[in-house]
């Protein structure tokens, strides 16, 4: 075959050095006919007070509990937690490299909490309709769950995290979050840190404050930046509109913030998901997490440790069609039809006031 190569339009493989994976990019495949399944839109025009909610102020949740008339963020352990402070110990008995059964079938017992955290007390809004004084609270809320985590318990690692709407498996609309502290460093930022740790090995600096140098050389990924923080579509995104939200500086931790740090945090966090509700001019679902130091860290963590938070949104052609990861997807490895660059002029080009509010 002749002709020059042409990455918005010739499949290729893009690789992430942050999970060392691999993901395979398929541009030509936007032309192909959908009809596959829609989803429904999340409904605009609810309340501000939901009697029948169990995160508003004042009332009863699912397990009984009151809830306080809170005003601004409020915080509780979670009702159906995930794990537990309080459990038998389980070590697996007879470990033996020579025993198949114990070198294959392997388990360990985990401790930890969990916890929900509702952004407003207002039920109709969203991250994108919040004020950056007001996401400044709920940074705040994050910033103290964590400096207690770390002061009154041994777990190794909170991870914060965001689903939003109902696509995403969210089953209460009022804004809130949840963040689970555990004992052991979950799977994902684990993998980070071996890749975090292997680059600084072989090349004696950060994967992450690298990979921010070569963005801001040639921003086609860039979505939004301000003087502390990034926002793009990575070189190897999965999802059709994910975005990377990364410090500039090589800060480990919510505590490490400066005042400037989360105040510009919290209006890239507000200019961000307005661009992504623009989009396609609905209440945009994703799954978002923040990626940071364990609370507890062992060996070189701490230095290791690079803020970070991803957004995964599904959505793919508009509100209604969502990306799934499926056949070869989960058999061989992620595929994507829309480059990142694609991705990260679409979400560039929207406005920064939110469709809503015009």
């Amino acid at each position: 075959m002749t002709g020059t190569f042409d990455f918005n339009n010739d499949s290729h493989r893009r690789y992430n050095p942050l999970t060392d994976s691999w993901v395979l990019v398929s541009p030509h495949r936007t032309q192909r006919p959908w009809q596959g399944q829609q989803e429904k839109t999340s409904a605009d025009g609810l309340p501000e007070y939901d009697p029948t909610c169990y995160l508003c102020p004042g009332n009863v949740r699912a397990t009984g509990p009151v809830n306080p008339k809170y005003e601004s963020t409020f915080v509780f352990v979670n009702d159906y937690a995930a794990v537990k402070v309080d459990q038998p110990p389980y070590e697996q008995s007879g470990a033996d490299d020579d025993d198949l059964k114990s070198r294959l079938l392997q388990a360990q017992g985990t401790r930890g909490t969990c916890f929900v955290i509702c952004f407003s007390p207002k039920h109709n809004v969203t991250l994108p309709l919040m004020s950056v004084a007001e996401i400044e609270n709920v940074l705040d809320t994050w910033t103290a769950l964590y400096e207690k985590m770390k002061t009154e318990t041994t777990f190794r690692y909170l991870q914060i995290f965001e689903n939003k709407g109902a696509v995403m498996g969210c089953s209460n609309p009022h804004p809130h979050c949840q963040a689970w502290c555990t004992e052991n460093l979950p799977s994902e930022p684990a993998k980070e840190f071996t890749s975090l740790r292997s680059y600084k090995a072989q090349h004696g600096t950060c994967l992450l404050c690298d990979y921010a140098i070569v963005e801001q050389q040639d921003p086609i990924r860039i979505v939004i930046q301000n003087e502390s923080f990034i926002a793009l579509v990575p070189f190897w995104a999965v999802w059709p509109f994910e975005t990377l939200i990364l410090a500039k500086s090589h800060t480990a931790s919510l505590v490490d913030f400066s005042p400037k740090q989360k105040t510009d945090l919290a209006d890239l966090v507000q200019k961000l998901t307005i661009r992504y509700d623009n989009l396609f001019q609905t209440s945009f679902p994703y799954s978002m997490g923040l990626h940071q130091a364990p609370i507890n860290p062992l060996q070189d963590e701490s230095q290791l440790a690079h803020f970070h938070m991803h957004f995964y949104p599904p959505l793919l052609r508009g509100a209604t069609v969502r990306k799934f990861l499926v056949g070869f997807e989960m058999l061989g490895e992620p595929q994507r039809d829309l480059t990142a660059e694609q991705a990260a002029d679409r979400i560039r080009a929207v406005e920064e006031v939110h469709y809503l509010l015009k």
